[in-house]
């Protein structure tokens, strides 16, 4: 597994744990470096999984709401905990990452094979669809 998407499915892990147990302030941190530990001996660019899960974070409110916007019809809450916190790293990475790094199709594509890896039959066409929206919305 390329260092990258591993690091993804890292964060994506550590999101679905903290949003269950109700997003404590300053667990993320810890749940983040135990599952780097658990999961990712060795792994290289540590600082792409902090700075992903730290970015997700500081911008949940405003991921939330575009969220929202884009599927009107499900309300966040709605939304399985997964494909959520999928939703959540993907418009991360298409809003807020550096494009050169993480041009908008790959944080696309990423986020659907997180959802054909971690979630359901359908949430890769969800995810696509959301994220696709936003991204369309970016490019008028």
């Amino acid at each position: 597994m390329a260092s990258r998407h591993l690091s993804r499915s890292i964060v994506l892990q550590s999101l679905y744990e903290w949003d269950f147990y109700g997003q404590k302030q300053g667990s993320l941190e810890r749940i983040v470096d135990r599952n780097v530990k658990d999961f990712g001996p060795g792994l290289e660019d540590l600082g792409f999984v902090k700075s992903l899960a730290e970015g997700v974070l500081k911008h949940q409110k405003d991921i939330d709401n575009i969220i929202e916007k884009a599927a009107p019809e499900w309300p966040i809450q709605q939304i399985p905990l997964i494909d959520r916190n999928i939703l959540r790293i993907g418009l991360f990475e298409l809003l807020y990452s550096n494009k050169e790094e993480v041009p908008p199709k790959v944080a696309i594509n990423e986020a659907i094979e997180l959802a054909k890896t971690f979630s359901g039959r359908t949430s890769g066409k969800f995810v696509n669809g959301v994220l696709g929206t936003v991204y369309k919305q970016l490019e008028e």
